[in-house]
């Protein structure tokens, strides 16, 4: 059974930092495209980055992009998300992802989500 465990959320001001983490378990993670996407209240689950499991191609959404950071320690099964320089508009659930869609963005593209963790930015 295939499981994606997210820890690392919590409250931090604006302007602060927050290293999320994902425990992959439950099958091999090699070919597959792992990554964050996140939902804040009332909004649609968007796209936040992506990394090659095997590889290092790493891919950003907009908004992140030059705060957020990506990688993953294979030995360890374990996805990390650094977020630094975080604002009031990062407040969301954020969901470990894994599907086999190099590069995709789209939320149906993935195949395994895990249960979310809270970020909450205050100003």
């Amino acid at each position: 059974q295939v499981q994606l465990v997210e820890s690392g959320g919590g409250l931090v001001q604006a302007g602060g930092s927050l290293r999320l983490s994902c425990a992959a378990s439950g099958r091999s993670f090699s070919g597959y495209t792992i990554g964050w996407f996140r939902q804040a209240p009332g909004k649609e689950r968007e796209f936040v980055a992506g990394i090659a499991w095997s590889g290092g191609s790493t891919y950003f959404a907009d908004s992140v992009k030059g705060r957020f950071t990506i990688s993953r320690d294979n030995a360890e099964n374990t996805l990390y998300l650094q977020m630094n320089s975080l604002r009031p508009e990062d407040t969301a659930v954020y969901y470990c992802v894994a599907g086999r869609q190099p590069g995709s963005r789209v939320r149906y593209d993935y195949r395994y989500w895990g249960q979310g963790t809270q970020v909450t930015v205050s100003s």
